[in-house]
């Protein structure tokens, strides 16, 4: 069964490929998820969904709780854990980490949702 991939929605390419849960055209590099561009389910265009380790939905102001030891550059200790941290902002950020927060001890930094669990 050969399944078809919607065209670029930037460059109308159609030779676009699947890589994990996003399309990519190779011609102009646009990556997108396939349920954006078309009409979802009650769902306001372009809203991202961000969830934690074990699938409940994030929001801005959340507490969260670390479920994993992390280390951190330039620190002897890491954040064990268990820490919880208050007041969270959901980000667009680099390399997975789509979280900014303050870890009391450690300052502003940015968290990947996979390693969080919602208090």
């Amino acid at each position: 069964m050969i399944e078809i991939l919607p065209p670029c929605p930037k460059c109308s390419c159609e030779y676009t490929y699947e890589m994990n849960a996003l399309v990519v055209c190779p011609e102009c590099g646009h990556e997108w998820v396939p349920a954006e561009s078309g009409v979802d389910a009650g769902d306001a265009p372009g809203e991202r969904v961000v969830k934690d380790s074990v699938g409940n939905v994030l929001r801005d102001g959340d507490s969260v709780v670390v479920v994993k030891a992390l280390k951190v550059k330039g620190t002897p200790s890491g954040i064990k854990a268990g820490t919880k941290v208050r007041s969270i902002r959901l980000v667009d950020g680099v390399d997975g980490h789509d979280i900014d927060c303050k870890v009391d001890g450690f300052g502003a930094m940015q968290l990947k949702s996979s390693v969080v669990k919602k208090a």
